[in-house]
């Protein structure tokens, strides 16, 4: 008698702690979200050897996040940037001119498209509303395709037909970053991130010595760093819309 009556009760207690875990789980995969954002794109190069805010340029950002567990989301991504560096910018000590690009006197513009889809790991549940936290911070990696249509230009008469040159490539590059996320409410959400590119070539600038207008080595090493690859950096605010779709577990 005693053992029914414990299975009794270890039945009731565990149907409701099942549902609560399965629909938890079922809340969790069956979460998605459409949004935008907006913010800057950065160029690094020859022209630009390390990050500068200066450079800046106006970008926008369309993405599909879907999560998969609580603490992991996948995201697609459509972005489009413009791209913008000047050798003029580039200053040593005392804000000092570099001999280099005071003699090249490049500058680059331009713009790219890229595609991408990345993995997020969330550090808490925002989306969970009987917490009392609904922010998260997150960090996320992935891969990304890119079409980049670029100018490269010089003050510098003497170089300009070295320099002086435009066209399109396509290539693939590795995005990483960080970011947090806040739910506002249970539908909306906004958002903050700052993700950096990792490119294979060193051909967005035009500017590496795979470029046929920089065949003599004497021209190499004076123009182009042949140790180094191009970078691009997104940075931006986002909203997005979230979709709930709750699912009843198997077999009910």
């Amino acid at each position: 008698m005693f053992k029914l009556h414990l299975f009794k009760t270890l039945l009731a207690c565990g149907i409701p702690a099942g549902s609560v875990f399965f629909a938890t789980t079922a809340v969790a995969q069956n979460t998605s979200e459409l949004g935008v954002s907006v913010g800057g794109a950065v160029y690094r190069g020859e022209i630009a050897p390390s990050y500068q805010f200066r450079n800046n340029r106006p970008a926008v950002t369309a993405f599909y996040r879907k999560d998969i567990t609580n603490p992991v989301t996948l995201r697609g991504g459509l972005t489009y940037g413009m791209l913008r560096a000047d050798d003029i910018n580039q200053k040593g000590n005392n804000d000092a001119p570099l001999p280099l690009p005071a003699y090249r006197q490049a500058g680059l513009k331009g713009g790219l498209l890229e595609a991408s889809a990345v993995i997020e790991y969330n550090f808490f549940d925002y989306h969970d509303r009987k917490d009392k936290i609904h922010f998260t911070p997150y960090v996320f990696v992935g891969i990304a395709g890119f079409y980049a249509n670029t100018r490269v230009s010089t003050a510098n008469a003497s170089l300009a037909g070295i320099i002086d040159r435009s066209g399109s490539m396509l290539g693939f590059a590795i995005p990483a970053g960080v970011g947090i996320k806040y739910a506002i409410s249970p539908r909306w959400n906004i958002g903050a991130e700052v993700g950096a590119r990792k490119t294979f070539t060193d051909n967005i600038d035009h500017l590496s010595t795979k470029n046929t207008r920089l065949n003599a080595s004497s021209e190499r090493d004076l123009l182009v760093n042949r140790h180094t690859q191009d970078w691009y950096f997104y940075n931006g605010i986002s909203l997005s819309y979230t979709f709930y779709k709750i699912r009843c577990p198997e077999g009910q």
